[in-house]
């Protein structure tokens, strides 16, 4: 059992596809380091809490 040949239109979804693929996993990559030299940073704080400045 042999499979057709693929078609022009789908080579050229997959490679859309893979291009979106590839720049959301870089946005998602961006986005954790950003995120983890923030929160190593040495002049890192987490916020004070509200409710008690409230009161």
């Amino acid at each position: 059992m042999s499979f057709k040949p693929q078609h022009e239109i789908h080579q050229r979804r997959f490679g859309r596809n893979l291009g979106v693929g590839l720049s959301l996993g870089a946005f998602v990559v961006l986005v954790l380091a950003l995120t983890l030299v923030k929160v190593t940073s040495s002049d890192f704080k987490f916020p004070q809490n509200q409710a008690a400045d409230q009161n």
